[in-house]
């Protein structure tokens, strides 16, 4: 597709997810072209589920922050956090502070939770010499290619995810909530229906039973929408596992995942959706002042380990709100 300075086309061969877009002439800020993107994109976004802005001027957080923001919603602060991210500006943030020779599975942002942004947007300012991609997935693909028994299971059951903050092993709680205070904690958990206790320490331990699979709201595609494969003990390495359970016990773990009637969920079947997640990722070399955008529910998102330097930062907007359990008919 050409417009008068765009040209928008696959980047892989045989996928739409992402779609390219690229300025026709050299020197166009990618925050100048906001207003014409937004109205080309929104719909399109809907039928590929992300885009690459490739060969667009880049060049600080700042100038990424206006153009996820020129698509009409406030950035979102970044809330019930799972993993450690450091502020860049109001509503960017580093991508996850993981060591760099860890790989972060394939997950759609906040899918632990019952509310979780609708769109989120990666900002390239720095490739890694070596890896440092960020994979990607057609959630709708996974969604179809789960065994359809283990899909009913999980659609039917829900998910309880289970974490324990703080100990020099997780995230610290203030830091999840941002706040040391733990009045605004418990009235957080009120409000998001998810169950909170203070343990001997001092420390807090949350549950909250989440779905499984979800409806996209405007498009009706349902999605495999979870990060059970991610929370559960078996993301582990097996050394990491036996070590951790050694010292503490399973209800103590940093975050663990079950069933939603509390039932453990075994390691086989996480192995068999981890299979369906490898089978469906789609990686591509990060350019410097590349911007990715993504449908948050019918693009799933990972990271590759890297050597050298790499500064990806994010930004997520328009929240959505997943109040009720909502079950397929499969």
């Amino acid at each position: 597709m050409n417009t008068d300075t765009l040209r928008i086309e696959n980047l892989m061969p045989n996928s739409e997810l992402p779609l390219l877009v690229r300025p026709l002439s050299h020197g166009m800020r990618l925050a100048d072209a906001a207003e014409q993107l937004r109205h080309q994109v929104d719909s399109r976004l809907l039928q590929c589920g992300g885009f690459l802005f490739r060969d667009f001027i880049v060049e600080t957080p700042a100038e990424f922050k206006a153009f996820a923001a020129g698509f009409g919603y406030p950035l979102l602060s970044y809330e019930f956090g799972s993993t450690p991210r450091t502020k860049v500006e109001e509503g960017v943030y580093t991508s996850t502070e993981y060591p760099p020779h860890q790989s972060i599975p394939l997950h759609n942002e906040q899918a632990y939770t019952r509310e979780w942004p609708m769109k989120i947007w990666f900002y390239s300012a720095l490739v890694a010499q070596q890896g440092g991609e960020t994979p990607i997935a057609d959630s709708r693909e996974i969604y179809r290619r789960i065994d359809p028994h283990i899909r009913q299971r999980f659609s039917e059951k829900g998910l309880m995810y289970v974490r324990n903050f703080g100990n020099g092993l997780d995230v610290p709680w203030a830091q999840v909530f941002n706040s040391e205070d733990k009045a605004v904690v418990e009235a957080y958990c009120r409000d998001h229906d998810i169950v909170c206790e203070w343990k001997d320490d001092g420390e807090l331990r949350t549950r909250q039973t989440c779905q499984a699979v979800a409806q996209h709201p405007i498009t009706q595609d349902w999605v495999w929408f979870n990060q059970a494969h991610l929370f559960h003990v078996s993301n582990l390495e097996p050394e990491v596992r036996e070590t951790l359970l050694e010292i503490l016990d399973h209800e103590d773990l940093p975050r663990n995942v079950y069933y939603g009637d509390g039932s453990e969920i075994e390691d086989v079947i996480l192995d068999e959706i981890r299979s369906v997640l490898d089978e469906q990722t789609i990686s591509f070399p990060w350019q410097t002042g590349d911007v990715m955008m993504l449908d948050n529910m019918l693009a799933a998102h990972a990271r590759s380990p890297f050597k050298g330097p790499r500064k990806v930062v994010v930004a997520m907007a328009e929240p959505y709100s997943h109040l009720h359990s909502q079950h397929s008919t499969l």
